[in-house]
C-alpha cells in the first residue's frame, strides 16, 4: 500500500506532522479522524527516492520570478501555476506541482515549501515565513534571489578555479600509469645483465607489479575510493578534515574567509527581514558547510539568549576572520547592526572571491611541482641505465 505524509489538526487545534500507510486519501482522513485529528493536507510519499534539491540559481530564478509576479498583482496561487506550466526541468516542474497543490489547500507558500521534502533550504523557508508574516512577501523574494545569486556565483568561482589543478592531477595519474605499463618495459629489455642503481630497481619492480596485477591496483584502487567516500560521512571523521581545513598554512586563511563570507551574507539576510537574532544565528550556523564550525553555535547561541552581545559571542567561535567580529562590534555600539552586517556581508563576498583565486594559484604551483618530481624521477630511472651502457660500449 502506498505511504501518505499528512499534516491535521486536534480538538486543541496543535498541529501534528507524520505518515501513514494507507489504501488511499481518503482512508488517512477516517483513520484521523477517530483519533479526533482532522487532516489538513495529505500527499503520497515516493519510496526510496529522494525530493529534488534546488540548486542555488534555480532557487534565484524561482524567488525572482516570485517578487516579480506578486509586484504585477499576480495571486500566489497563479504564480505558482504560471511557473509549473513554463518549459523547465520535469524534476523542478514536479516540486511547482506540489507547490500548487498545498497552495490550492490553503496552505501558504512556506508551507507548502516545507511539504515538498526538502526540495527548499531551510533558510528560504524561514525567510518567507517572515515576508509572509509581515507582509512583505515581495521585497522579501527579491533579497532572495540576490542571495542565492551571489551564492552561485561564489560556488561557479570555486568550481571553476578548482578546474585546472583537477585536470592537472588526473592527467598526472594517467601519464605515470601509461609510462610505467606501456613505456618503461621496453626499455627495462634494454638493461638485462648490467648493475642497475636503486631507483631504476624501484620502478622496474613498480612497472611489472601494474602490468602483471593490474586487476588488484584498479580493484585497490576502488576499495580506497569507497573507504575515503564512508569515512568522511564519519561524523567525527568529518569533523576532524574540517578543523584540519582551516589550519592548513596559507590555505587555512582563504577558507576562513570563505566561510566568514557565506556566514555573515546568511546573518544579514535573516537579519533584515526581521527574523529574531537566535533564530537568524541558528539557521546561518546551519548553512555554513563546515562541522567544526556549526559544533561551536550551541554555545555561541546560548550566550546571545543569556544577554552577551552578538559580537562577544561570534569572538568565541574558532575558525572565523577577525574582521567579523569587529565590524558588528561597530554595528552595535552605534545601533545599526542590519546595516553593518550587510555592509560586512558585501566586503566578505568580494575577499572569498579574492581568496579563491590565491588558493588556485598557491595549489597550481604544488601540482606542477608534483608532476614534474614524478616525471623527473622516472626518467632518471631511465637515464641512469644507458649512460652506464654507454660507458661499457666506450
Amino acid at each position: 500500500m502506498p505511504v501518505y505524509k499528512y499534516t491535521a489538526k486536534n480538538l486543541q487545534s496543535e498541529v501534528i506532522r507524520g505518515t501513514m500507510e494507507a489504501k488511499d486519501p481518503a482512508a488517512v482522513r477516517r483513520t484521523l479522524r477517530k483519533n479526533n485529528e482532522f487532516a489538513i493536507s495529505i500527499r503520497e510519499v515516493e519510496e526510496n527516492r529522494k525530493p529534488y534539491k534546488l540548486k542555488p540559481m534555480e532557487i534565484s530564478d524561482f524567488s525572482r520570478q516570485i517578487a516579480s509576479m506578486l509586484s504585477s498583482g499576480i495571486t500566489m496561487i497563479r504564480a505558482i501555476k504560471i511557473m509549473e506550466e513554463r518549459d523547465i526541468k520535469p524534476a523542478i516542474k514536479k516540486v511547482y506541482g506540489v507547490l500548487y497543490q498545498e497552495i490550492q489547500r490553503g496552505n501558504t507558500l512556506s508551507f507548502a515549501m516545507e511539504m515538498t521534502g526538502g526540495s527548499f533550504p531551510e533558510l528560504l523557508i524561514n525567510m518567507y515565513k517572515s515576508g509572509e508574516a509581515s507582509g512583505q512577501m515581495e521585497g522579501t523574494a527579491r533579497k532572495m534571489a540576490d542571495h542565492y545569486e551571489k551564492e552561485h556565483k561564489l560556488r561557479g568561482k570555486i568550481k571553476s578555479a578548482m578546474t585546472y589543478p583537477v585536470i592537472l592531477f588526473v592527467v598526472t595519474i594517467l601519464v605515470v600509469v601509461l609510462i610505467f605499463t606501456l613505456i618503461l618495459p621496453q626499455f627495462f629489455t634494454l638493461f638485462e645483465g648490467i648493475e642497475l642503481p636503486a631507483i631504476t630497481r624501484l620502478m622496474i619492480g613498480i612497472s611489472s607489479s601494474m602490468t602483471t596485477y593490474w586487476l588488484f591496483y584498479l580493484i585497490g584502487l576502488l576499495i580506497v575510493i569507497a573507504l575515503v567516500t564512508f569515512l568522511i560521512r564519519v561524523p567525527k571523521v568529518k569533523l576532524a578534515l574540517d578543523h584540519f581545513k582551516l589550519k592548513i598554512p596559507k590555505i587555512g586563511k582563504l577558507m576562513k574567509i570563505i566561510y566568514t563570507a557565506r556566514f555573515a551574507r546568511t546573518l544579514s539576510s535573516l537579519y533584515s527581514s526581521g527574523l529574531a537574532m537566535i533564530n537568524a544565528l541558528t539557521i546561518s550556523g546551519n548553512t555554513i558547510g563546515n562541522s567544526y564550525l556549526q559544533n561551536q553555535f550551541p554555545q555561541a547561541i546560548e550566550q546571545v539568549r543569556n544577554g552577551e552581545p552578538l559580537s562577544a559571542s561570534i569572538h568565541t567561535i574558532d575558525g572565523f576572520d577577525a574582521k567579523l567580529v569587529s565590524t558588528i562590534y561597530i554595528g552595535e555600539e552605534s545601533g545599526n547592526l542590519d546595516e553593518m552586517l550587510e555592509s560586512v556581508a558585501d566586503a566578505f563576498d568580494y575577499e572569498a572571491e579574492m581568496a579563491t583565486t590565491q588558493l588556485v594559484t598557491f595549489i597550481e604551483p604544488i601540482m606542477i611541482i608534483i608532476m614534474a618530481v614524478i616525471i623527473g624521477g622516472i626518467m632518471l630511472s631511465v637515464m641512469l641505465p644507458i649512460m652506464t651502457l654507454y660507458q661499457n660500449v666506450g
